[in-house]
């Protein structure tokens, strides 16, 4: 009798635990569902708005494209695939290591990204005269085909060889498709971590230290000139600000994720709690949904353009002439930034 009772109690326990685990698998779901809409959608009208304004398409706004290309990869690819990751549903092996290394590609393109637009906003106050011969259009096109095709070199590394040992029969044999099931931390911390996140965020640091500290002596400088001298200066700051804000949104959403990885791989005995990684999970893909505010908040020309997407196409209401005057035209090097 004891032990019928024992045997009905377990059954109850392990009833309650998988209900409660469904329960935390639809919350995940259900959150990362609503990020991935939102990166998707905000994203996709980045685009639109550099399509629609012909005055956004200087070099800096290709970079521009290049980050919102990588946030909409996010949505489509890295949050549906992580879904998958995180649930640890079974597969071939080499199947869950590429999944896995689609997740560190499309993070190494964001970051190289930003990294193009730090050094070039660095060119632009640095050799403004010169900024528009050397930095064309078809060179900064140029130069974001170079940061995927590295992106997606070092993102590959780990099929080259640099994972975990697989099966005995990789043929036949399934895996719990989990991300330490497959890649090898020494590969997340030391090269993905190390080399391609902290050692480019140091430099867009240094970098964007340099442009305030320029832009800040040559308006000091300028500061008994004409207004039309300083004014390209101010914008510059400005756009700067909006731009550098970005870099410390990327910083502040992933860099925990990022952490956490070199705690469980420096202290094997430390253990970090499930919740707490999915808070970095989420952290580290809800920066993809807040460029796009950024965007729309800081730079005046760009949420012109938006409105008047928004108004024409969403709202299915023609163009008044407050948004034709002040709708979608060229900017280039009069960005107007709040």
């Amino acid at each position: 009798m004891e032990q019928e009772q024992l045997l009905l109690m377990a059954k109850m326990s392990t009833v309650t635990v998988t209900e409660s685990w469904e329960k935390m698998d639809l919350m995940y779901i259900s959150i990362e569902t609503t990020i991935a809409l939102a990166s998707v959608l905000g994203n996709v009208l980045v685009v639109l708005v550099v399509c629609m304004n012909q005055g956004l398409r200087d070099p800096t706004f290709c970079f521009i494209v290049s980050l919102a290309l990588a946030d909409i990869a996010v949505g489509v690819l890295v949050i549906p695939l992580a879904v998958v990751i995180s649930l640890g549903l079974f597969t071939q092996f080499y199947t869950c290591l590429f999944i896995s290394c689609l997740l560190v590609i499309i993070t190494q393109s964001s970051i190289l990204s930003l990294l193009a637009i730090a050094i070039d906003r660095f060119l632009r106050v640095k050799i403004p005269t010169r900024y528009s011969i050397i930095v064309t259009q078809r060179r900064a096109w140029v130069a974001v085909g170079l940061c995927w095709l590295i992106s997606f070199l070092t993102g590959l590394v780990p099929m080259a060889g640099w994972h975990r040992s697989p099966p005995g029969n990789v043929s036949t044999t399934p895996i719990q498709c989990q991300f330490t099931n497959v890649m090898c931390m020494d590969y997340m911390v030391y090269f993905n971590f190390f080399v391609w996140v902290v050692v480019p965020l140091t430099i867009m640091t240094g970098l964007y230290a340099e442009i305030f500290r320029v832009i800040k002596r040559q308006l000091n400088r300028r500061a008994e000139a004409t207004c039309d001298s300083s004014k390209y200066y101010r914008k510059e700051l400005k756009l700067a600000k909006s731009l550098a804000l970005v870099l410390f949104l990327f910083a502040l959403c992933w860099l925990p994720l990022h952490i956490m990885n070199s705690i469980v791989f420096f202290c094997p005995t430390c253990t970090v709690p499930k919740s707490v990684f999915y808070v970095g999970i989420f952290m580290s893909h809800i920066n993809s949904a807040l460029n796009p505010l950024v965007y729309a908040f800081r730079i005046q020309r760009f949420r012109d353009t938006l409105i008047h997407i928004i108004q024409r196409f969403m709202l299915c209401k023609s163009s008044s002439t407050n948004t034709s005057q002040h709708g979608p035209g060229p900017i280039t090097e009069k960005t107007q930034v709040q």
